[in-house]
Parts: structure tokens; sequence; C-alpha cells
């Protein structure tokens, strides 16, 4: 692999770098290029952006707590509160909380104390939580009678973004629980998909894989939730299109506890002789590693003896034509 350039000038450049290099593992070997696409997501999906700081404009500047930095508007200091008198924030995304993690928070909190502030807001009477659901539970658990808090004022909209975009750049979100968020502020916002990626900082292809999920029957969601079933899985089982091939296969993986290759090797049955005789070659894995970095999706590629294929996955017609730009451009 010590052939393939590091920085290649272009996309197409490197793209074809990789066919080279594909053609020289076996002479005379020819290569067909799928670009698969599917229809262009619902318009419910729709609508731009600028960032959280579109949202929340403000100055930043920093103060201690412990051993933590934390984040203050020009206007803000940190006020200590008592956590019964804070309410939770009912964007919240996350709806399911294990037992086991917040114990180990309890524990770090007897240890450490609350490094970091929740963020909470004014209401007639008391407080609602905008981010820092963990740790305020963990406080009540505790019998705590104050907990550091930053008032912050946000209308409901800004604080679904930062109950969202806390959750998921602290990965504290199961798969389903980051899709319905991403639904939601992208409906509620009016974004599109570009928009909504950049004010969570992911990649808009993550985002989109990720609404796709949703498509999901609402029993396979579940599944995804109680963790019966992995974002893998769920992801071979959005590739089949049959009810009752779809429902066969979703009981097999929980009955059988396939794994994702496996799953993905069911969902091909007729590629189940080819698949079970011979290992991956580990030059093609690592050429789709590479292919998928440059394009931002998934690509795959098959050697069918001296002929082979490689398919590049499209989800949406935004994403479609946004990878025809990268491989025609010079």
């Amino acid at each position: 692999m010590s052939d393939l350039p590091r920085r290649p000038v272009t996309v197409k450049r490197y793209f074809s770098t990789i066919l080279c290099h594909l053609a020289q593992m076996r002479t005379d070997a020819s290569h067909k290029i799928f670009i698969c696409t599917r229809r262009p997501m619902s318009d419910a999906y729709a609508g731009l952006g600028k960032g959280l700081e579109a949202l929340i404009p403000r100055k930043i500047s920093a103060e201690k707590i412990g051993v933590s930095k934390k984040i203050l508007g020009p206007q803000e200091r940190i006020d200590y509160v008592d956590p019964v008198t804070v309410t939770s924030n009912p964007h919240q995304p996350r709806k399911h909380f294990e037992h086991d993690a917040i114990e180990d928070l309890v524990n770090s909190i007897r240890e450490h104390g609350i490094l970091q502030p929740l963020i909470v807001s004014k209401t007639d009477s008391d407080y609602q939580l905008i981010s820092g659901e963990r740790r305020l539970r963990a406080a009540i658990i505790m019998g705590l009678k104050e907990v550091p808090v930053i008032i912050r004022e946000a209308s409901e909209q800004e604080k679904l973004a930062l109950a969202l975009i806390e959750n998921i750049q602290r990965e504290n979100l199961n798969p389903i629980e980051r899709a319905w968020g991403y639904a939601r502020l992208i409906q509620e916002f009016n974004l599109t998909q570009e928009e909504a990626a950049k004010k969570v900082g992911q990649p808009r292809a993550s985002l989109t894989n990720s609404l796709r999920l949703l498509k999901l029957p609402e029993e396979m969601q579940k599944a995804v939730i109680d963790g019966l079933i992995s974002e893998g899985h769920a992801k071979v089982l959005l590739g089949i299109t049959d009810q009752k091939e779809l429902m066969h296969l979703f009981r097999k993986i929980i009955h059988e506890e396939l794994s994702v290759r496996t799953a993905e090797h069911h969902a091909r049955p007729h590629r189940k002789a080819s698949y079970r005789k011979a290992p991956r070659d580990p030059n093609i894995t690592e050429l789709e590693d590479q292919l998928r970095s440059a394009l931002g999706t998934k690509v795959e590629i098959v050697r069918n003896g001296e002929q082979g294929t490689i398919t590049i996955r499209c989800y949406s017609e935004e994403e479609f034509r946004a990878l025809i730009e990268k491989l025609t451009r010079k």
C-alpha cells in the first residue's frame, strides 16, 4: 500500500490511483463503479444554520471551579442553588440514564465535588435545567443542599440546542435518541441537514445516516435503545425493503446474537457461498477505508475473479450532487 499518495492533490486523482492499484492486484482485471442513490430525505428535514454562536452569540470569558475552566458570558457568574429547586429540561433529548453511570458520578462528586456548573434558566418561581441532567440527578441522590449553576437566559429552541449539543459532544445519547434530537433540531429551527450538522459539530453524512434510523419500525428502534441490536445492525436492516424478510432478519439477529458482518451476509443471500469461501482481503478493506475517508460516505469494493465493482453509497440527492462534484473537481 506504500505506493498510494499520502496527500492526493484531488479526489479525482486519488480515485484514479486506487483503481490503478486494484488493477495491479490481478492483471487484465475489469472494474465497474456504481454510485448508489436513494430517494431524498423527507421535506421534514429541510432548512440552514451558522453554529451555536448564531443561536446564543456571546463574548467568551473563563472562570475556574476546582480544576476545571468554565465558560461564562460577560454578565454571567457562578451561583449556588438548592438542586431540588431545579426542574428537568423538557427538551432533554436523552431519555434513558444508566443507573451504574449515575452511581459512578455520585462517587466522583463525593471525591472531587461538582467541577462543572449546571446551566439553568430562571423561571417565575424556581429554575429550569438547560444542561447537566446527570449532575443534577446525582446531587439529589446525594442530598446536596447546593450545586454550582450558571443562570442563563435562553429561548425554548436554544434550550433544545444546548441540551442536544452537550449530549452529542459527550456521546451520552444512544443512536435513536441522537437521531430524534437531530430531527427536532432540524424541524424546530427549520434547518437543512448541512446547517444542523454544523451546529452540533458533526459531519453531514453522519447526521444523514443517523436520521435514517428513524425509518425503522418502532419495535426495531426500541431494540436499539435497549441495546438488543447495535447501530450497525440497524443500518443493515435499513437496506431491506421486504417487510417479511426485514422482520425475519431482525429476529434472527437477536435470537442468534449475529454480528454486524454476519447480518450483512444474511441480508445478501446470493453472496452466501463466496462469503464463506475466503476471508476478506485486508488490502481491499484498507482501500475501502481510504475511499470512505476521501469521499465522506460508505464505499464497498467487491472482487469476483478478474472482475470487480466499487459501490459508493449516497443517501440523498444533495449527497449525490456533492459526490459528483468531488469526483469531477480538477
